[in-house]
Parts: C-alpha cells; structure tokens; sequence
C-alpha cells in the first residue's frame, strides 16, 4: 500500500525522523485499522491518541473542531446548587412576563421582540440565580453585556423581585412620559439598570473584551482590586457576523483574559432566517474561537440525548449530526416525528436501525425541545468550568430553539424576529406549558395579564434571597460621583504664555498640557493616554519612559532603541495604551476607562488620539455607544482638517468629522486655533466632567500638524474661548470711512483669516475685524436652546448674535471644513452670511497648493470678503476682478 504521507507535503517533511522505520509502523497500524475497522474508527482513535498526549502534557497543535456533542458530558456535571424546582417556576414567570410585556405594547404599535429572550432564559436565569456578582458586594461586581434583543426577559425579572412595576411594563418603548422602558439596553435612557447598551450589534462583544482587559488594567495599575469581576457577554450567533464580534478575539487569548466568558445563543436563527443555512454555525464558530487561543466549552443537547448516544455504538449519529446543516435541523423542528424517522435517521442502515429502538415520544422530545440551552443543569456546568479555567477566555456556544415554549407558531420559525404578539389561546397554551396559576378569567377584557406569585411567595423571596448572597441586583449601575480635585494651574500658564519664536503645532500643545498633568499628584495616575499605534506621529514618544506603555506580561526582550532617552518601555504598570493598528480597539478601551466612574466607581481621565479621519467617520457608531454608556474623556481628532496633512492626499483628508460630531448631544465639540485655547478648553472639561458637578459629556477636540507660533492669550477671553466665539484681532481702520468685514476662522484656517486681514488692509483699504471661532458646534448648540426658551415665554439671546452684536459689515467665515460646519450659525447672525470651506474630496498637494485648490488660502478669502462687500455697494465690483488679476486666480 502507498503511503498517504508521501503525497501530501507539510511542515512535517522539514523535520527530522530519527527512527523512520518506528514512524512507518505507526503509519501501517493506521492503515491496518482503516481497512479493518473503517476511517470513523482511525479518526477516533487519533483523536483519543491527541486527548492523552494532551492529557501527558506532549505539546501537540489542538484540533480546531471537536464532535457535534457537548464538551461536558451528563456524567460530568458539578452538583447544581440550587433548587431546580424553585428556578423552573421563577423562569416560567419571567418567560410570561416577558411575552406579556410586548404582547401587551403591540395594542400601541411599538414592536418589541418575544422570540429571543424566550430561546434564552435559562442562560439568563442559570446566572443570575448562581454566578452573576452584584455590585453590593466586594468589588465592582460582575459586568454584563445582555443582549439587546432579550431585554424583555431582564424586564420581566425587574418586575418579578419588584424593582419595576406593572405601569411601566405598560410603558415598554413608550419613554417620553418619563416612566417608561427603552427598548434596549440604555444606561443614558433607564440609568439605574443598564450598563451597557448593547443592541448595536458587534459592539457588545468588542467591548466586552476591552472591558476585562480593562478591569486588569486597573488592578494592573493597583488603582482597583477587580480580581473578583468576571464579564460576562451575552450574544446571537448572528451577531458573531459582525466584524467588530470577533475582532479582538486574539487580544483576550494573548493576555490571558479567563475573567471573560462569552454566552453565544446558538438558536441557529438570524433576522430573517438561519444564521448558517448550508453550514454549521457552532463548528464554525468553535474553530474561530479555539484557532485564537479562547477556551470552548459546547452546551447543545439536553438530558434527552444522552440515550441516543448511548445506542449509537458504530458512531452513525454522531456522523450524521456533523453533516445535517443548520437550516435542516430548524426544519426537523417543525415537521413531524415520521418525517424526522425518513430524513435524519434514514440516511444510513446503522441510523434507522436506532431509530427502532426510540419511541416517537422521545425522537419529538429530542428534536423539538432538549437542547443544552434549555437545561439549568447543563447551563450550570458550562458557567462553572468557564469560571474554572485559568489561562484564557471561554466561549460557550449553547444550542437553544428561537421562540422556545411560545408554541409552535412561534417555535424555530424564520419570522419569528418580527413577531410581536401571542393570541390568547396562545398565552393560554403556554399557560399550560409553564404550569402557570393563571384563571381563565384573567383573560377576560381581552388583554394577556402580567403574572405575580406574590412580593412575599417563595419563588420572589428565593430570588432576592440569591442574589442578596451574590451581592445584590443585576444588572444594576451604580454611580458614586467623587470630584476630582482641579489640576495645579501651572500646566495650564504653559500655554497661556505662548510659544514665543519657536513654531509648534496644536497637536504638541495638547501632548505638552496632558504630559504636564499627568505629572498632577492628585490627578495624575487617572488620566489613561489611548493611541492606534501612532504615538510618534503625534509627538507622544516622550511618554514612553515615563509613563510606559501597558502590558500584562511587562518587557520581555531587550527593545532595539534602549540606549535612546525615549525609548520603547513596556511595563506591567503602564499608563499608555497602545492598541495597535485598531481604531476600533482603541475606541473601546475609551469606552471602558470613559465609564469606569460607574462601573468601577473609579474616575478615570481618558484621552484618545488618533488620525481625525479615522475617527467619527471609522468608529463614530462607537462615539455613540460611548454617549449611551454616559461616558467622559477627551477625544482628539489630530492631523485634522482637509488641507493640514501634506501629501497624504483624500483617505487622509478630514473636512467633514465635525459635521458628524455636532449630530451628538453628548459631545462637546471644539476647533481650537492655538495652544492657550487648548489650556481653556481642557481646563473647563475637567470642571465640567469631574468636577462638583459632573455632565454626562465628552469632548472632541481637532488639534493640527501645522507647526506656528503661538501667541499669549489675551486678557478676557476665556469665556469666549469656552463658548465658541471671541474677537481675536480688530482691524486699525486706514480712514473712517473704510468698508468693514468681520472674518470668522477656526482652527487652523485662522492664521488665513490674519493675512486676508493684512492683504484687505494693505492692497484695498478694507478693515477686517478677526475672530476665533473655537466652537461652530457649541454656538450652535446655545443658539437652540435659545430658541427653546423663547417657546417657553424666556426672552434669550443667543451667544453668537451678542458677541456679534453691532459688528459692522458682512460676516465671512472660513476653515479647513466643509461649509456646512460653520454654515451651522448662521441663522442666529444678524449680518450678511458667506462662508467658505473645503468641500469635495482631498487630494495630494503642497498646503499651499491644496488651499489654493479649495479657495480657502488668505488671497482667497481677500477676494471673497471683497465679493462680500461688493454685493452690498460698499465698493466697486471692478476691485474683484482686480483682485482676481493680482492674485493669480
């Protein structure tokens, strides 16, 4: 016989055999086995041959799938601590409730979904009841990321231990009466329930992975003993499709994250249909996750099974359930016993000959309904072995049937997602399903009524009772506002003095002002700098040796640069995060250190730099999350602006971040043009985020590479700076009669707006007056409350048209955005309105060159304040086209 070996060429060739003719024999009682016993048998013996010298500890690479089966079998199983009885009733209630609640909402048209939480309640309640740490205990507590779509069921258990009442299950999605219930998890919208909203799919798992490396982190740093916090995350197998699910899987297997457990809901069903029609989704998402390093532990099939195992003594099952893809076996779901005894168990002799030793009764048991999802048992032992395994993160994947116990109009359909409601003899059905105390007559004006055993029943003071010895409600969010004391003042009189001669862009400003204060002693230690792996880029080097860059392992090589002064230190203590090449990362972290006021009752400072265009318009669905999980810091947009970064042409080109900025109420958003500006800004955002009284807020600040010098700040100017707007430079009239303009510039775009200032003045007798617009946003954002006001009966004027009030001439406006940024104003100013800006796509050029392209350089701007004041008579139309003609446009 051939040898297989010789035809198939791998690593192995490039290793030595010491003893060819001993490896020869291994290969021939291999063959002998395959032809004796047939390929099932090799492979099982291979297989166990693996597990022992696994067991032996013989470092072999693992096997990247293992059988359709659970990895702990029934004999396995830990003793279930608990009444099982007892959390079967108090499981049955929740699961009515949690119908009720949407049924009930449905008369309202606000939707709701039943089918999740219906196929997930045990993974739920198996937690709650037994492993889920609160925050009344030692620590911060457990962090739970639930998944949106099952938010009902938690809901439903709120009402139960009488944390919720029956009115605001009523007001399920109807919050603008004030006692309602968002629809998802939403700390910003339900703040004493919700840590983290989640129903933004891919966002849940990522976090959850950023958020356990966090929690090391803190203890890392010995800010906060967190060894007692597990974070669990509660997912759909749909989800896992999203790219963000699975992006950081190798992150958490590398440092070692075995305080994270992910709980995939394998009821095999997405939106509209199998998550895997022709495929299995659970072998495909086991080899995802044990090819990263993660720990799998597989929870598919109820006690119900266990015979069919062990009748299957030639392996056909087994076999056969490894082939069946997802789409099928929903199917097998639905159909009856004897299409189940044709398709599944007629595909091989060995099969149907095990079906005759199965009544109907059991195959409609095993088909329908036992899966290891569904089982408290089951559920219990893959939470204890998660929590046992010591070196890596686990992912249970836990097969479940999508709308379980709902009926079989309910029961592994596709539309089961879009289904919003039960009949009442459907509620009726499932009453008798659940064993549920609830009389006809409860039905009787037509609606399905909530169910209660009562505030002093068994099942509720069983529950509290459980999660009093856990350490108090779940989920919850506490929040224990401590201010944090103001920075010493001489970081910020850095700034405030200027740069004198030497030139230095915004971008070094603002890394000079964090480097000073995290030298701060009482402030210090909480600010966690975040970079993708662009540190240099921004100047952030100096940092390295001082602050360290944070790794669980610490430094354990020689780095290359050693003998340099700023060197590249690791250290198991470091401050810096550097996530690598990963905005998606590094908005994470962000998120975690943002909120880790509440969820760990420790504040941190974060601030997160990056490319401006890799920001809002890469991860702004991020910089939402970090809005509903009420989270503060800084964000900083650096390189920003359209025409600041030379040569790196339109995918580096940021003219449009604030634009997207300004649609989020949570963010604060500035454009500030010099360094002093800076001081101010960061200065005010720590009184505002940390201060006696803390805003749910964070900031984005655009900070340029564009070396300048920078000024002194001038006297007075701080609220303007603060606000939006304050004159920078008034114009010297050249006679008293001479036209007038006022110029308007953020950012960058002022030092244009200074030498259009000089070129009007000097070749045509116009006098600009200019100012720094250091917040298109905020001006925007007092304007409309002014106008809320005024429809409250309140006369206020909004900033923007005081600071301008009486300022003669047109306003022009100009920066490195496109014009609807500043454009936002300008129904609030009372003068003629013109901007300018960068709108269109980048390019590659000189700055000079690129401003030229864009019409925002200063000659630009002299002939549109020229064109300005032409319209309105106030010079000859000729002196444009002179203009034109002496600019060389």
């Amino acid at each position: 016989m051939t040898d297989p070996v010789a035809k198939l060429p791998s690593e192995l060739d490039q290793l030595p055999d010491r003893d060819p003719e001993e490896t020869a024999e291994w290969a021939a009682s291999l063959d002998a086995v395959t032809k004796a016993a047939g390929p099932h048998r090799a492979a099982y013996l291979m297989r166990r041959s693996l597990q022992h010298a696994e067991g032996a500890g013989i470092a072999l690479p693992k096997l990247l799938e293992s059988d359709y089966v659970n990895t702990i079998p029934t004999s396995a199983e830990p003793a279930f601590d608990g009444d099982l009885e007892m959390e079967s009733r108090i499981t049955a209630w929740n699961r009515w409730n949690a119908a009720a609640m949407v049924t009930r909402g449905a008369r309202y048209g606000v939707g709701g979904h039943i089918a999740t939480f219906a196929s997930a309640a045990w993974l739920y309640e198996t937690g709650f009841n037994h492993f889920f740490r609160g925050k009344e205990g030692d620590g911060s507590g457990d962090q739970l990321y639930i998944q949106g779509h099952a938010s009902p069921g938690i809901y439903a258990r709120a009402f139960l231990d009488g944390r919720l009442g029956e009115q605001q299950l009523d007001n399920f999605r109807q919050e603008a009466g004030g006692d309602g219930l968002p629809s998802y998890p939403h700390p910003r919208r339900l703040p004493w329930l919700w840590e983290f909203p989640t129903v933004s799919m891919g966002l849940g798992p990522l976090s959850a992975i950023y958020q356990a490396r966090f929690n090391r982190y803190l203890a890392n740093r010995k800010i906060k003993d967190t060894s007692n916090s597990h974070v669990w995350a509660f997912l759909g197998d749909g989800e896992m499709d999203e790219p963000e699910s699975t992006a950081a899987l190798a992150l958490a297997a590398r440092e070692q994250l075995d305080n994270l457990t992910f709980v995939i809901n394998c009821n095999l069903q997405r939106l509209d249909g199998p998550v895997r029609a022709n495929f299995r989704v659970v072998q495909e998402l086991e080899g995802a996750f044990r090819g990263a390093g993660w720990n799998v532990i597989k929870t598919l099939w109820g006690n119900a099974w266990d015979e069919l195992f062990q009748l299957d003594t030639t392996g056909a099952l087994i076999r056969r359930l490894r082939e069946v893809p997802d789409a099928q076996f929903q199917t097998y779901a639905t159909r009856d016993v004897a299409y189940i005894r044709e398709h599944f168990f007629g595909a091989e002799p060995a099969l149907a000959e095990l079906a005759k030793l199965l009544s109907d009764a059991k195959i409609a048991e095993c088909f329908y309904s036992s899966r290891g999802g569904h089982e408290a048992r089951k559920v219990y032992a893959a939470y204890r072995a998660a929590l046992e395994h010591k070196g890596a993160p686990t992912v249970i994947l836990a097969q479940t049937v999508k709308g379980y116990t709902l009926g079989k109009g309910f029961e592994s359909k596709n539309a089961n997602h879009q289904m919003k409601k039960l009949s009442i003899d459907e509620f009726k059905g499932m009453r008798e399903l659940l064993g549920l105390p609830i009389p006809d007559s409860a039905f009787e004006d037509g609606l399905v009524p909530y169910g209660h055993p009562g505030a002093d029943s068994p099942e509720v003071r069983y529950l509290q009772e459980r999660r009093a010895a856990l350490g108090g409600p779940a989920p919850a969010r506490r929040v224990h506002a401590v201010a944090l004391p103001e920075p010493e003042e001489r970081a910020f009189k850095a700034l405030y003095k200027g740069s004198g001669k030497q030139e230095m862009a915004t971008t070094m400003a603002f890394v000079r002002l964090v480097k000073d204060l995290m030298r701060d002693k009482e402030t210090g230690r909480r600010w966690v700098p975040i970079v993708p792996d662009e540190a240099r880029t921004f100047g952030m080097e100096s940092l390295f040796p001082s602050a360290g860059i944070y790794s669980p392992l610490g430094q354990t090589y020689e780095p290359v640069d050693r003998d340099q002064l700023m060197y590249y230190k690791e250290a198991k203590d470091g401050q810096i995060l550097n996530e690598g090449i990963t905005e998606a990362g590094a908005m994470a972290d962000f998120i975690a250190a943002a909120s880790s006021y509440a969820t760990h009752g420790e504040t941190m400072i974060p601030f997160y730099i990056f490319y401006s265009m890799f920001g809002w318009q890469r991860t702004g669905d991020q910089m939402w999350q970090l809005a509903d999980q009420l989270g503060k810091g800084f964000i900083v947009g650096a390189t920003a602006g359209r025409t600041t970064l030379t040569g790196e042409g339109l995918q580096h080109a940021d003219g449009h971040s604030h634009l997207i900025a300004s649609t989020n109420p949570a963010s604060l958003n500035y454009d500030p043009a010099f360094a002093y500006e800076i001081a101010v800004i960061v200065k005010d955002g720590l009184r505002r985020m940390y201060g006696p009284q803390p805003e749910d807020v964070f900031y984005y600040l655009t900070v340029y590479n564009e070396p300048k010098q920078q000024p002194a700040m001038p006297e007075g100017v701080e609220e303007g700076i603060v606000k939006g707007l304050y004159r920078f430079k008034e114009g010297t009239p050249a006679a008293a009669d001479a036209p007038r303009i006022q110029l308007l510039g953020s950012g960058t775009a002022i030092h244009w707006a200074l030498e259009a200032q000089d070129l009007l003045a000097a070749d045509w007798g116009v006098t600009a007056d200019v100012w720094s617009a250091t917040s298109w946003g905020e001006l925007r954002r007092d304007a409309l409350e002014s106008d809320e006001a005024l429809l409250r009966g309140e006369e206020r004027v909004p900033y923007v048209t005081q600071a301008l009030s009486g300022a003669p001439g047109p306003v022009l406006a100009v920066s490195d955005w496109m014009r609807a940024v500043p454009d936002q104003i300008s129904q609030w100013v009372e003068q003629d309105w013109s901007s300018l800006g960068t709108d269109g796509f980048g390019l590659s050029d000189t700055r000079a060159g690129a401003r030229r392209h864009f019409g925002v350089d200063p000659q630009s701007v002299t002939v549109a304040a020229l064109a300005q004041l032409a319209r309105r008579g106030e010079i000859p139309a000729s002196k444009v086209k002179e203009a034109r003609e002496k600019y060389g446009m």
